[in-house]
């Protein structure tokens, strides 16, 4: 609860909660479900959003309603059909710019997230995405960029991917897991930066 409160503290619309059980910041679904409750009534604009790599649809729709969350960031090699039965509630996470996104973006924002490709992990690596390539797609859906990003890098990554978002999990922690309340302002700063520096 005190991660959450001092992300939305520092500005943050989007929270995210993982439940990739090999995952270094795995969290219960109960234990998410208490948190998000209290969240609800007294932050209802924030955007309540699921971590999953390669789960059944019917746990990732259970955990959704179990967890009050209103998307579902599907981080592993789920399928279109997936993608589809989960009604326009979640979103795909690709390690690398795909090629062909047919099937595979949202219609609504974001349509996708771009992580960095990095063999054997699902996110939450710390490595930087390709900002060329995002650059080229953001082009054409509302993306959020993920990978590497930190208070020192993502003004700069704003600047050249305009991405609809950022999403940012090491960027912003003391260590794996651990978030530090600071560098969550600082990040919200420098992604205002490029928008306030006018």
């Amino acid at each position: 609860m005190t991660d959450a409160l001092a992300a939305i503290s520092a500005g943050a619309d989007f929270l995210g909660f993982n439940f990739y059980l090999q995952g270094l910041r795995y969290i219960d679904p109960a234990d998410c479900g208490q948190i998000t409750s209290v969240l609800r009534k007294d932050f209802a604009h924030i955007t309540l959003v699921g971590v999953f790599v390669n789960s059944p649809v019917e746990e990732v729709r259970a955990i959704l309603e179990t967890a009050h969350l209103d998307l579902a960031q599907l981080h592993g090699d789920e399928s279109p059909q997936m993608l589809a039965a989960l009604g326009g509630r979640a979103f795909k996470a690709f390690r690398g710019v795909p090629e062909n996104i047919t099937g595979l973006a949202r219609s609504a924002a974001p349509a996708l997230l771009v992580d960095a490709a990095v063999k054997g992990l699902y996110g939450g690596s710390g490595v930087v995405a390709d900002w060329s390539a995002a650059a080229e797609l953001s082009k054409r859906v509302p993306l959020l960029l993920a990978g590497g990003l930190t208070p020192e890098n993502v003004a700069e990554a704003v600047r050249r991917v305009e991405p609809w978002g950022v999403d940012v999990a090491s960027g912003v922690e003391t260590s794996p897991g651990v978030k530090d309340s600071g560098k969550m302002k600082a990040f919200v700063q420098e992604v205002q930066a490029p928008f306030t520096n006018h």
